[in-house]
């Protein structure tokens, strides 16, 4: 992992994420890398928080701890149901929804900035994006900072999403979501249950070549750096990299943007 990191951080970039298993497992790994990342390399890191798997107890004493492990900023979210567990279930004493988590952050430990989940394309167990966007905006009045979105290969769909949120009066920055697609049954698997659109052109292409790894990586990250650069150019505040620890494509998507790393970072 950190042999990851280095390369990235040398671009300094404004956090670095970490992610939080589902129902809770890394809950203490989280925090003891998020300490590491800002220790090793200056850059502060965003921890990842789920409501589900304790009570509001529990959840304020991760928070403390977060705190004192150095974290400023939480992406506050609902969670994922364990593997091998049909759905996620509230914990007797704890929270329901993400908007829940937020109000709780926002008004007890003033000191975190809140980031909040976006689907461009629709949460995928919502019963229409109307829905969803009402849901957002209910993260958002409870104290959410900003909206990172779930990843989407078609800008337009995020250019609607985000017309939509104004219209809704939401009025937080909305953070593209990319992840670079490095292997073409991988990212079907992951559209298929996030719900994201895989344009045909693009799945073509890498249909023709999905058993050789090289041409994969390459179209991806000739994708993701025009799609960033698109996304720039129509006043995304940032993009968010979904990088899952692999740092080259990253580097060559942030070179494409004319970005640079310090030497010696």
């Amino acid at each position: 992992m950190w042999t990851n990191v280095a390369p990235l951080a040398a671009f300094r970039p404004t956090f670095i994420s970490c992610t939080y298993g589902a129902g809770g497992s890394t809950r203490g790994r989280t925090l003891e890398l998020c300490e590491q990342i800002t220790q090793r390399f200056d850059v502060p890191a965003t921890a990842h928080f789920t409501c589900l798997g304790g009570t509001v107890d529990e959840l304020r004493e991760w928070l403390t701890w977060a705190g004192q492990h150095g974290v400023r900023n939480i992406m506050a979210l609902r969670g994922d149901a364990p593997a091998g567990q049909a759905d996620w279930q509230q914990v007797d004493g704890g929270l329901r929804y993400a908007n829940e988590l937020v109000e709780l952050i926002h008004r007890e430990f003033p000191q975190f900035g809140i980031g909040v989940a976006g689907y461009p394309e629709k949460h995928p167990q919502a019963p229409s994006l109307e829905v969803d966007i009402s849901n957002l905006k209910r993260k958002v009045d409870a104290g959410a900072d900003a909206i990172f979105t779930q990843l989407f290969y078609v800008n337009d769909a995020f250019y609607r999403f985000r017309d939509r949120c104004e219209k809704a009066g939401i009025r937080v920055p909305i953070v593209p979501g990319v992840m670079p697609i490095l292997n073409f049954a991988q990212i079907q698997r992951i559209t298929s249950l996030c719900g994201a659109e895989l344009p045909a052109d693009l799945s073509r292409r890498l249909s023709e070549v999905q058993d050789d790894k090289d041409a994969q990586f390459e179209i991806g990250v000739e994708f993701a750096a025009e799609q960033s650069l698109d996304l720039r150019s129509h006043g995304a505040p940032g993009i968010h990299f979904y990088v899952l620890n692999r740092s080259t494509a990253c580097e060559r998507i942030l070179g494409a943007l004319g970005l640079t790393p310090l030497v010696g970072v």
